[in-house]
């Protein structure tokens, strides 16, 4: 019985938050309801939210029993719960800084569905290799990076579709309600520069990982050439805002190259060798 309240808590407090950002920043064409800031009792309750969640991923990835120190559990539901459950908690920090009432409104709702994935969808790939402490590590850390990779990549297309919206003068109530463009550009940049810093100790420590258990540094295939491409345009991208100021359609393309990137040396090597050449590894 624990086990499915541990499943259901964190999706229920999801949707009950959902539905009142619905209420108090949608239903009312009110700037300044729109603009609240997410309130003290707000903050906690999507903190149990994130706290159930953070333990029900625990237990489907890892588990509880005996085995649980030699296997690992993994597949699309997984890393999409994760992925979200990863959006909500940054944007949890981040609207205690910013008025992300509206943000949140719009993040939630998929995350009640995400978070209810890995129990309705069970079929999970039992990863090998699980019982080496750096193997954990690094698997870790890669799918720290990649989950908010792939956040920033929605978080750019999002952004650009307010702007040419906004240009348009003819905004939904869906975009009226998110923060303004240098908010979320902002909260972008966040984003790269700490997946920036994840995708370079996935890189560093798949190195260890690769000469540990086969003896050799690095295997050039498919997946280290695309992640290094990734790597190397995610750099130019963060050089440029550092040192020309890049944003608006220029940080947009650039981030969609290096997520496309880094797609293709996962999802795309995945599908060259089980679809086109018919291997499974």
């Amino acid at each position: 019985m624990s086990g499915i309240l541990i499943y259901l808590l964190a999706p229920t407090l999801y949707a009950v938050l959902a539905i009142h950002l619905w209420r108090t920043r949608w239903s009312f064409q009110s700037s300044n309801v729109k603009d609240a800031k997410v309130s003290a009792v707000e903050h906690a309750l999507l903190l149990s939210a994130l706290i159930a969640h953070g333990f029900s991923l625990y237990d489907v990835i890892f588990g509880t029993s005996e085995a649980a120190t030699t296997t690992m559990h993994f597949g699309f539901a997984i890393a999409l719960s994760l992925m979200l459950w990863l959006a909500i908690a940054l944007y949890w920090i981040e609207s205690f800084y910013a008025r992300l009432g509206g943000l949140l409104a719009v993040g939630l709702p998929v995350a009640t569905i995400a978070a209810l994935l890995p129990a309705v969808v069970p079929e999970h790939h039992i990863l090998v290799n699980a019982d080496s402490t750096v193997f954990r590590l690094h698997f870790l850390v890669a799918m720290l990076a990649y989950s908010l990779f792939t956040l920033a990549a929605l978080h750019a297309l999002l952004m650009a579709i307010a702007e040419k919206n906004l240009h348009r003068g003819n905004l939904s109530p869906l975009l009226s309600a998110l923060p303004p463009l240098l908010v979320m550009e902002g909260l972008l940049f966040r984003l790269i520069h700490i997946a920036f810093v994840l995708l370079t100790l996935t890189l560093i420590s798949g190195i260890f990982f690769s000469e540990a258990l086969f003896g050799k540094v690095l295997t050039f295939n498919h997946k280290t050439v695309f992640a290094i491409v990734s790597w190397l345009i995610f750099a130019a991208l963060l050089l440029g805002r550092h040192l020309r100021g890049w944003r608006g359609k220029v940080a947009l393309r650039w981030t969609l190259s290096g997520f496309v990137a880094l797609l293709l040396a996962y999802v795309g090597t995945r599908f060259v060798l089980e679809v086109i050449l018919g291997r499974v590894t």
